[in-house]
C-alpha cells in the first residue's frame, strides 16, 4: 500500500501545475486558485482546515509604500561608474562654493575713535564670517556707540522686510483696529492676536491690518516714527531712505504687502535704531548722533524730533517683542540670563539690488516696566554674500553680542531715562 502521507505534497504539487497551466486561458480564476492552494499548503503544517486571509490596513499601507520604493530603484541610475560621476561632480560644486565664498573685511574704511570698544569688539566678534552691519545706540538720548561697516549703514537704504510691523502694530492699535486680545482670522479655522502674530511675524495679520488701515494712514504713521527722512544730526554721509508715494500695484500685493513685506520702502539701519529707541522709552524720537571730534564729545546733548504718545498701546508690541525672543522668530538671541531682550526679525530679498536680507532690531532692558531702564538699542543687518542670511541668522548674531556684553558688566551701569523735558526740540 501506498503512503498518504509521502504522496499527499505530490498531490498538491500536481494540482499547482495544473492551475498554473490555466492560467492562460482563466487568469483571475487561476490567481484566485494559486493564492487558495499556496494559502492550504501553508496552513496544513499547523492546521487541518485552511482559512481565508484578509489583509489588514498596514499591511495595505506597507504594500504601497513597498512597491512605490521599488519603482524608485527602478528609476535611479543602474551603472555604477554613472553614480560614481553623479557624486564626483556633486562633490567638486559643493567645495568650490565653500571654499571660494567671497570674504569681506566689514571695518574696512570706518572711523571709530569715539566708539565704545567695548560694544564694537563684541559686534565684530558677533559678525564673524557674515557680511552685515551692526548699528548700537543709547535709547535715553540717541547717542551712537558703535557703528560696524560703515559703508553699509551709510548707504541708500534696504527694504525693512518684517521689521515694518511695528509701526503697522501702533497705527492698528491708535486706530481702534484691534486691541491686545483681538483675534485675527489667518488661515482656515485659525485666528491669532497681536502679540502672536509679532512673535511669529504673520505676514496674513499684518496684510489685513494694512488693507484695513488704507495707505494715507499707514504712510502717516511712517513718517511719524521717522521713516523716509534722515534720523541723524549733522551726519552729511547719511541717506534718508525712501517712502513710496503710492501703494504697490493690486499684481504686486498692494498696500498689504507693504505692511507685511515692506514692498517699496527703503529705510537704513540708522532709522529703525532711531524707531526701535522710541518703542524703548516710551515714545520720544531722538536725533540720532555720532560725535566724530573731542568737542562733539564734550558739547553733547541729546536732541528730542518728536515726542508719540504710544503709552496706552506700548505694552501689547512689547509682549509681541519679547514673545518673538522667547518663542519666536527671533528666539536665537535669547539670553536666559541678564537683560530682557524685546525684538523684531525680518527677511526677505531686496526687491531694487537684490540678494537676500536679514534684518534684527531690538533693545535690551533690565526689566518689563513699561519701558522704565532701556540699555540699549541694537539693529544688525545681514546681507547675502557668502552664507544663507535670514531674520534668524542676525537674530543669532544679536545674541552673541547681548551675551558677551553681559559677561563684560556692560549693563551693570545705571542708566536713567533721559529727561526729555530738557532735549533741544528741533
Amino acid at each position: 500500500m501506498f503512503n498518504s502521507t509521502v504522496l499527499a505534497p505530490r498531490r498538491g504539487s500536481i494540482a499547482l501545475v495544473s492551475l498554473i497551466l490555466i492560467a492562460g486561458f482563466f487568469p483571475v480564476a487561476a490567481r484566485q486558485g494559486v493564492t487558495e492552494t499556496a494559502s492550504a499548503q501553508t496552513t496544513t503544517a499547523k492546521t487541518a482546515t485552511a482559512t481565508e486571509h484578509k489583509p489588514t490596513k498596514t499591511s495595505h499601507i506597507r504594500h504601497v509604500v513597498h512597491h512605490r520604493a521599488v519603482a524608485h530603484r527602478r528609476v535611479a541610475p543602474r551603472k555604477p561608474v554613472r553614480r560614481a560621476a553623479i557624486r564626483r561632480t556633486t562633490r567638486r560644486r559643493y567645495v568650490r562654493r565653500v571654499r571660494y565664498a567671497p570674504r569681506f573685511d566689514v571695518t574696512e574704511g570706518d572711523y571709530t575713535k569715539f566708539d565704545d570698544p567695548v560694544v564694537r569688539e563684541a559686534a565684530i566678534a558677533a559678525l564673524g564670517r557674515y557680511y552685515g552691519s551692526v548699528v548700537a545706540l543709547d535709547p535715553n538720548d540717541g547717542r551712537i556707540l558703535s557703528v560696524v561697516n560703515q559703508k553699509l549703514a551709510f548707504s541708500s537704504g534696504f527694504e525693512p522686510c518684517s521689521t515694518i510691523k511695528p509701526v503697522i502694530a501702533l497705527a492698528a492699535l491708535r486706530e481702534g483696529l484691534i486691541n491686545s486680545t483681538t483675534m485675527i482670522h489667518v488661515g482656515r479655522r485659525y485666528s491669532i492676536n497681536l502679540t502672536e502674530a509679532l512673535a511669529h511675524s504673520n505676514n496674513a495679520f499684518f496684510a489685513e491690518m494694512g488693507r484695513r488701515l488704507g495707505f494715507q494712514t499707514v504712510t502717516r504713521y511712517a513718517h511719524l516714527l521717522g521713516l523716509g527722512e534722515p534720523a541723524g544730526w549733522d551726519m552729511p554721509e547719511e541717506h534718508p531712505g525712501t517712502f513710496p508715494a503710492a501703494p504697490p500695484p493690486s499684481w504686486r500685493g498692494g498696500v498689504g504687502k507693504m505692511t507685511s513685506f515692506g514692498e517699496g520702502i527703503r529705510i537704513t539701519p540708522l532709522q529703525l535704531a532711531a524707531m526701535m529707541s522710541a518703542f524703548a522709552n516710551g515714545g520720544s524720537l531722538y536725533y540720532l548722533q555720532y560725535p566724530r571730534t573731542d568737542l562733539q564729545v564734550k558739547d553733547f546733548t541729546p536732541r528730542l524730533k518728536r515726542r508719540i504718545d504710544m503709552s496706552p498701546y506700548a505694552d501689547a508690541i512689547r509682549e509681541g517683542m519679547l514673545g518673538a525672543v522667547e518663542f519666536g522668530t527671533a528666539r536665537e538671541s535669547y539670553t536666559p540670563d541678564g537683560e530682557l531682550v524685546y525684538a523684531k526679525t525680518g527677511t526677505c530679498t531686496d526687491e531694487t539690488q537684490g540678494g537676500h536680507l536679514g534684518w534684527f532690531v531690538s533693545y535690551a532692558s533690565s526689566d518689563d516696566s513699561a519701558h522704565s531702564h532701556p540699555k540699549l538699542v541694537l539693529v544688525v543687518l545681514l546681507r547675502r554674500y557668502g552664507p544663507r542670511v535670514s531674520g534668524p541668522h542676525a537674530a543669532e548674531i544679536g545674541g552673541r553680542i547681548y551675551r558677551s556684553l553681559y559677561m563684560k558688566n556692560f549693563f551693570s551701569a545705571e542708566n536713567g531715562s533721559a529727561d526729555t523735558s530738557s532735549a533741544d526740540n528741533q
